[in-house]
């Protein structure tokens, strides 16, 4: 005969909260691993600041001196070897072939326009170059300046340019140009510069002109450096 024994009311609420812990967990573990699935505006997020990272780590990487990209695209389109005769005019004055010749800019039988030749100047130690516009700059030059003449050193204002550390230090080929071009006019680019720091109010060719700055002995000067322009020079003997 069967016996139904009761179950102590301890064990049912037992069993009760047992199942309900179960439930508890279940939906818990359910919410949870729902979370961790990304939606898809995160997912769209997501992309985005990566692609952003990509483009800023790609665009730091391409961060190169302004002088190095323009060199690349100026050798690119003229060649690796200059010819005076295929720079554009804005390029002429200042560059130097490569025969390591300078090339000077001419008037053209049409008023008004200019063009490019080869000199018989040699400059030694540079070829295929064209001046920075840093350099023009810093030496106070111009790049529509005709020909190659010492005209510019009567100008007061730019002698302390030309003899300036921006120009001195970065810039040999003006720097070898107008040495030369002192030496011409029987003056000494170094002592010159040593004048003129003296007096800046006063252009090289007053220096020139009242003896101040005499020419170096030899009948041909050799090419300076800069630490030769920039240190100080000696005072000449007295008769």
């Amino acid at each position: 005969m069967y016996t139904h024994t009761p179950q102590h009311p301890f064990n049912i609420y037992a069993s009760y909260f047992h199942v309900l812990s179960i439930l508890h967990f279940s939906l818990k573990t359910s919410r949870g691993s729902k979370s961790l699935t990304p939606t898809n505006q995160e997912k769209e997020t997501e992309e985005k600041r990566e692609k952003k990272n990509a483009e800023t780590m790609s665009f730091s990487s391409l961060k190169l001196p302004i002088f190095l990209i323009l060199s690349s695209l100026l050798h690119a389109a003229i060649g690796e070897n200059i010819v005076c005769e295929n720079l554009p005019t804005n390029m002429c004055s200042f560059s130097i072939s490569a025969s390591g010749k300078r090339c000077i800019l001419e008037t053209a039988n049409v008023a008004g326009e200019f063009t490019c030749r080869t000199s018989a100047v040699d400059v030694e130690g540079i070829v295929n170059h064209v001046e920075t516009d840093e350099c023009v700059s810093a030496c106070g030059v111009d790049r529509k300046t005709v020909g190659i003449s010492s005209d510019s050193l009567m100008e007061a204002g730019f002698a302390a340019k030309l003899c300036s550390s921006a120009c001195l230090d970065y810039c040999p080929n003006i720097l070898d140009l107008y040495f030369n071009l002192a030496a011409g006019e029987g003056a000494f680019l170094p002592d010159l510069c040593d004048a003129q720091r003296m007096n800046p109010q006063r252009s090289m060719m007053e220096f020139i002109s009242s003896g101040a700055a005499p020419g170096p002995v030899s009948e041909i000067a050799p090419g300076p450096t800069s630490e030769e322009v920039s240190s100080p020079a000696l005072a000449p003997a007295s008769m």
